[in-house]
C-alpha cells in the first residue's frame, strides 16, 4: 500500500484532479514517449484538470505551459545513478498533495506507472544472452539498479497500474514478472488527425523549407535515426531511382557521420535536420514516411505521419510495437525484416507507381487514425484514475 498522505479524494468529473506528471524531459521535440506525455497532458488540462510536471527539463520552445517542478540531478554521476537519484526525487516531491501521479519514469513514485520501452527484466533474464554476459549482471551495480527500480515499480499493491503502451510491452511484462498479460493495461498512444495536405501545400512546405521542389520525398523522423533504421534507408535508397530523396529529422552526429561516409550518389539526396519542436512542416513537405526501425516498443512516428495522410513503411513485431496495430498491405507496407533494404526499395517504388495502392492505405490510415485519438487515449486513463481513487477510497474507510 502507498505511504503517501491520503489527499482529498475526487472522481474525474466536477472539479478535476490534481495530478502530477513525472517525465525525464517534458516537450515533443525530446522523443515519441515525450511527445506522448505532453499530448496527454493537453487533453487533461482541457478537461479541467490541474496538472503540475516534475521532470529534470522543460522544452522552453512547448505550446503548453504547466505548473513546473525542476529535478536537478548532477551530471557528473554514471546514468544508473542518476536513474535512482531521480527515482528517489521523484517520490519524495510527489508524496503528497496530489490525487494521482502518472510517471513515465522507472522508480516508485506513480500511481499510475507507464512502461514505453523493453522491461529491463525483460532483457536481462528472459531474452536470449551469453553465458557470460549474463552472469556477469548479476554483480553489476548498473544492471542491478535498473532491476532493483523496475521491479518496485511493477510490484503488486492497491491503488496502483502498470500500464503498456503496445501490446508487446504488456507480453514482456507478463514474461518478465509472471503477471498475467490480460491484468495489464494496454494503452497506445494517440495522434491528432491534421487537414489533408494538398500538392500545393505541400510544394510551398518544401519551399519554405529549402527542399527539392521535385522527386520522392522520404521522410524518417527520429531522436536517434540510427536505431530507426537509417543504414537501411540509406542502402534502400542505392537502389532507387535519383529522384528519390530522403529527409531525416532529428539528425544527431552519429547520423551525420554515417551519412557523409555514403557513396556521394546517395549522400547528394539525403537532406539532414537538427532536433526540432516543429516536425508538422516536415511531414507536409513528404510524400512518404519509412520507418524500418530496429527497436520502437510502439512507434509514435509512423502514427503521426499518418496524421498528415503519408503512406507508412515500418518494420514488423517484434521491432516496431505499432506493427500490430495495422493490416499489412491495408493500413500500412510491412516489412518482413527491418535490415532488408531490398524490400523497402520495392515498398518505396510500389508508393510511386501504383495508385491504387495509395488510395488503400488511405482509407486503411483513417481506421487506424479513428482507433487512436487523443481523447480516447485520455478517456481510457481517466477511467484508470477513478478505479485507483475508488479503491484508495475503500482503503481509507476500513
Amino acid at each position: 500500500m502507498s505511504t503517501r498522505a491520503a489527499p482529498v479524494v475526487h472522481e474525474p468529473s466536477g472539479t478535476g484532479l490534481s495530478i502530477a506528471f513525472v517525465v525525464d524531459r517534458f516537450g515533443s521535440r525530446f522523443g515519441g514517449a515525450e511527445a506522448y506525455g505532453v499530448a496527454l497532458m493537453r487533453e487533461f488540462v482541457a478537461a479541467g484538470h490541474r496538472i503540475t510536471v516534475f521532470a529534470r527539463e522543460y522544452d522552453p520552445a512547448c505550446d503548453l505551459r504547466l505548473s513546473f517542478r525542476l529535478i536537478r540531478i548532477s551530471r557528473r554521476w554514471p546514468n544508473w545513478i542518476r536513474s535512482w537519484l531521480f527515482a528517489r526525487q521523484a517520490a519524495r516531491m510527489t508524496h503528497q498533495g496530489f490525487d494521482i501521479v502518472h510517471s513515465h519514469m522507472n522508480g516508485w513514485c506513480g500511481d499510475i506507472e507507464v512502461v514505453h520501452v523493453t522491461p529491463v527484466r525483460y532483457r536481462w533474464r528472459v531474452q536470449a544472452m551469453g553465458r557470460v554476459k549474463r552472469g556477469l549482471s548479476y554483480i553489476s551495480p548498473r544492471v542491478q539498479t535498473y532491476l532493483g527500480l523496475e521491479a518496485r515499480r511493477v510490484a503488486p499493491q492497491p491503488a496502483h497500474r502498470v500500464v503498456a503502451v503496445s501490446q508487446l510491452i504488456a507480453r514482456q511484462l507478463g514474461q518478465a514478472y509472471a503477471m498475467a498479460e490480460p491484468d495489464i493495461p494496454v494503452i497506445p498512444p494517440g495522434v491528432s488527425v491534421e487537414p489533408p495536405v494538398s500538392a500545393d501545400q505541400r510544394r510551398q512546405s518544401r519551399q519554405a523549407l529549402g527542399l527539392p521542389a521535385q522527386g520522392t520525398l522520404c521522410l524518417l523522423v527520429a531522436r536517434n535515426p540510427m536505431r530507426k533504421g537509417l543504414p537501411t534507408v540509406l542502402a534502400a535508397l542505392q537502389n532507387l531511382p535519383d529522384d528519390v530523396l530522403l529527409l531525416v529529422v532529428g539528425a544527431n552526429a552519429a547520423s551525420r557521420d554515417y551519412v557523409a561516409r555514403a557513396p556521394e550518389s546517395v549522400r547528394m539526396r539525403v537532406h539532414l535536420v537538427s532536433e526540432t519542436s516543429r516536425v508538422a512542416p516536415y511531414y507536409q513537405a513528404a510524400d512518404l514516411y519509412v520507418h524500418p526501425t530496429l527497436n520502437d516498443s510502439f512507434g509514435m512516428a509512423p502514427l503521426e505521419a499518418m496524421s498528415f495522410g503519408l503512406p507508412v513503411i515500418l518494420s514488423p513485431v517484434p521491432w516496431c510495437g505499432f506493427a500490430q496495430y495495422v493490416e499489412a498491405d491495408k493500413d500500412a507496407l510491412v516489412l518482413s525484416h527491418p535490415e532488408r533494404a531490398d524490400e523497402l526499395a520495392q515498398a518505396i517504388e510500389r508508393l510511386r507507381s501504383d495508385a491504387a495502392l495509395r488510395e488503400r492505405l488511405q482509407a486503411g490510415m483513417r481506421t487506424v487514425l479513428a482507433r487512436h485519438a487523443w481523447p480516447e487515449v485520455s478517456r481510457q486513463y481517466l477511467a484508470l484514475y477513478a478505479d485507483i481513487l475508488r479503491e484508495r477510497q475503500t482503503l481509507l474507510d476500513q
